[in-house]
């Protein structure tokens, strides 16, 4: 018969820093060698001789430790799953509270336009609505060149005065 208090004491340092190469949790460590012990004593006699006790325990002991880390690995990857399935009507939330802002916004900019002047208007929308390039610009409104970038110029500033001035819709 096997005194499990005297092979405790005698193997549990070692055990302890062979455990420590695989993980530095050390909680974890001491519960992983205790499994061992426990295992070992529950199981004594379903188990055969054992030739090598010392390495018998350092089997054990990694073993059981690779299982731990399988453990958790697949706790992580039922979080990852939880996590995903949740964030669903978060998601959805989100998405309405940013087509809600970006509503409110073009409503700001829709205000904003129609305080211009019909001439700064038809520019801003030339230019980034239907993309158009100053050249083709200044054949549309009959004007030179650098009458359209000064017009350009004042329409953005005054839509900057504007938007810095009004309130938001939101």
């Amino acid at each position: 018969m096997i005194n499990f208090a005297s092979l405790y004491d005698k193997h549990i340092d070692n055990l302890f820093a062979f455990g420590s190469h695989f993980t530095q949790d050390r909680e974890l460590l001491k519960d992983c060698i205790q499994d061992v012990f426990v295992k070992l004593y529950t199981k004594r006699n379903e188990l055969g001789k054992v030739e090598n006790i010392d390495s018998y325990l350092y089997v054990s002991l990694r073993n059981r430790i690779n299982d731990e880390f399988r453990r958790n690995v697949r706790l992580c990857d039922e979080e990852i799953n939880d996590r995903q399935m949740t964030p669903i009507s978060e998601a959805d939330a989100f998405a309405r509270e940013r087509q809600e802002h970006q509503s409110a916004l073009l409503a700001n900019v829709q205000r904003f336009f129609e305080k211009l002047s019909p001439r700064q208007q038809q520019i801003i929308n030339l230019y980034y609505v239907e993309q158009r390039k100053y050249d083709d610009i200044c054949e549309i409104m009959g004007i030179n060149y650098q009458s359209v970038r000064n017009l350009m110029h004042r329409s953005i500033a005054r839509l900057r005065t504007l938007a810095g001035t009004v309130e938001p819709a939101v």
